[in-house]
């Protein structure tokens, strides 16, 4: 079967290697070079904790490969099993964790539950002020510069053709599959993957599937690099949007923090995202509540990048529903990163054999027709 996927990021790359290994004759075709979406502009965060429970069965299935990823890929994408830790300043926020864990639970997630002495004697250093915290020893981060190259790297092992800086001129439906007319040329196919991230919605516009997506960029940064003490990513639970902050620090030592700042809305043409400075106060102030020593260390580099966020903040992932051979695996509403390599492994399970072991049925993309 040969196969034309659209959209090199993790997604993107994730997905043609998947479907190489099942036997497919892959072209990836990517509108600028590959990994430099919105996966090189993650934070990096692989959790499963928070997660809207229909996600859990795919991060569980994720979770698993990105445990292999080293050895499947052959290049440390520096996946660290460090746990996830997400801290709770007051009593809503206490009752949502109770509350999310016990739903959480049959699913196949366990929150460890810690209070003030246990956060202080295991995680020194962080929130004075926290009440609790939940705690997922299995989760963990990876590096959002090395990922998607990886897969692509491994891809075109396996026989996977990559076609970068392809501007999309047409594409076409036939009586054999789908014709697509770039810039560097015009590739044909029988099935058509459309991980093509905030532009995704605009390709399945062209196959009458309209989808409630905005393009938006989170507001992330990094410090100077200090002594690494700090091993899980730190999150939070609060009901308070301008505290929705986010931390984890590299084995190099800096700190990459993001959260709290609202994400400033993206033109897609071009599709370049920009920080706003005059976010960074509140945003800073947000984090120094999980890590009050960030205070006193300086900031080295602010950066975007473009996501799309669809309304209901569920993928869309699954066969068209108006186009025979046309698949979707987009809009992960900034909280993709983790889901990744099992989004490429469900996908090309799904294209190859007719079915999907992991339940894609809230993804759906028809969700959205007017009932």
């Amino acid at each position: 079967m040969d196969v034309i996927v659209l959209g090199g990021g993790l997604m993107g790359t994730a997905s043609a290697y998947f479907l190489a290994r099942r036997g497919a004759r892959v072209t990836l075709i990517d509108r600028n070079r590959i990994g430099t979406g919105a996966t090189v502009a993650s934070f990096g965060n692989i959790r499963r904790t928070g997660r809207h429970l229909s996600q859990l069965p795919l991060a569980h299935r994720s979770l698993r490969l990105w445990g292999e990823a080293e050895k499947m890929l052959g290049r440390d994408v520096e996946f660290r099993a460090t746990g996830h830790i997400r801290l709770i300043f007051d009593e809503g926020g206490l009752a949502d964790m109770r509350a999310y864990a016990e739903a959480a639970r049959p699913l196949g997630l366990e929150l460890e539950e810690l209070g003030k002495s246990e956060i202080r004697a295991r995680f020194p250093g962080l929130a004075p002020d926290a009440i609790a915290a939940s705690f997922s020893p299995y989760d963990g981060s990876g590096n959002p510069r090395l990922i998607a190259p990886a897969f692509a790297e491994a891809a075109r092992k396996l026989g996977v053709t990559i076609v970068e800086d392809a501007r999309i001129e047409k594409i076409e439906r036939t009586e054999s599959g789908f014709l697509v007319t770039s810039s560097r040329g015009a590739f044909a196919a029988e099935c058509l993957v459309n991980t093509a991230g905030a532009w995704g919605a605009r390709i399945a516009a062209q196959f009458g599937e309209e989808v409630p997506l905005d393009a938006c960029g989170p507001q992330m940064g990094v410090t100077e690099p200090l002594p690494h003490r700090i091993l899980p990513v730190v999150g939070i639970w609060t009901r308070y949007k301008d505290h929705g902050a986010y931390l984890r620090q590299v084995e190099r030592g800096n700190i990459v923090f993001g959260g709290a700042a609202e994400r400033v809305p993206v033109d897609l043409d071009p599709g370049h995202a920009v920080a706003d400075p005059t976010r960074l106060p509140l945003q800073l102030r947000a984090v120094a509540r999980l890590l009050p020593a960030i205070a006193r260390v300086a900031i080295i580099r602010t950066w975007s990048g473009c996501e799309g966020y669809v309304r209901d903040m569920l993928p869309v992932m699954g066969r068209s529903a108006t186009t025979p051979g046309l698949f979707h695996a987009f809009g992960f509403c900034g909280h993709g990163f983790q889901l990744g390599p099992g989004v490429g492994d469900a996908m090309a399970e799904l294209i190859m054999t007719h079915r999907c072991e992991t339940p894609l049925d809230d993804f759906r993309i028809d969700r959205f027709r007017a009932t």
